[in-house]
């Protein structure tokens, strides 16, 4: 928490979050349709569906960077600035992000083949990552918490969440154990995601 802290760096840091998560949000809302929706696809053995997930992320990212150039602007213009460090560790920091979205778009796309209401499970669950990553209120008040921070603490979004505020809105240097713990836990879901992607992915055309 900022001690000369004003309206505009709540703002912006609570826009930070709100871009973050909409990435999670839009990931799990679509990943369990994509594979069904797309049928026709499914049964054309030279198509390679790994891909489906990832172009519809490519379509989530590219909506990302046309919000953080918003951000960007209003930090520069209505913020504390922008110093040139916290924009060069800014791509870093959003490496676990991809990875995470990639898991959850491979690994939610295979289980909505076999489990149709996985889709309906989605909105509660994002709305978990909402109020579990302090995205609309500030860190401190889970910190404040020494049960709920224990075990909060181990949330990938919120890690991720907080070193971007930290380094492109606050100039706050970057912990690296805390974006190392991101990058292993976005490389375990990227490779989770995949792992079961490819073991379901034969059985795809008998059950659609």
């Amino acid at each position: 928490v900022l001690r000369d802290e004003h309206p505009m760096d709540f703002a912006l840091a609570m826009f930070m979050g709100i871009i973050m998560f909409q990435v999670c949000a839009e990931t799990m809302g679509i990943g369990p349709t994509l594979i069904v929706s797309n049928a026709n696809l499914v049964k054309k053995v030279v198509f390679p569906l790994e891909i489906l997930p990832l172009a519809q992320l490519g379509a989530i990212w590219f909506h990302l960077l046309i919000s953080l150039g918003l951000l960007l602007t209003g930090a520069l213009v209505f913020g504390r600035g922008l110093s040139l460090s916290g924009l060069v560790w800014l791509p870093v920091i959003l490496g676990p992000l991809l990875l995470i979205s990639v898991g959850l778009a491979w690994l939610l796309s295979a289980l909505g083949v076999f489990f149709r209401d996985v889709g309906q499970v989605m909105p509660f669950l994002t709305q978990i990552i909402l109020w579990a990553s302090a995205i609309v209120y500030p860190i401190s008040r889970i910190q404040s918490q020494p049960l709920g921070w224990a075990i909060l603490r181990w949330n990938p979004i919120l890690e991720i969440v907080r070193l971007a505020r930290d380094a492109v809105l606050w100039n706050v240097p970057i912990d690296l154990r805390i974006l190392s713990y991101t990058y292993v836990v976005g490389l375990v879901v990227a490779f989770a995601g995949r792992w079961v992607f490819t073991r379901l992915q034969p059985a795809f055309a008998d059950v659609i």
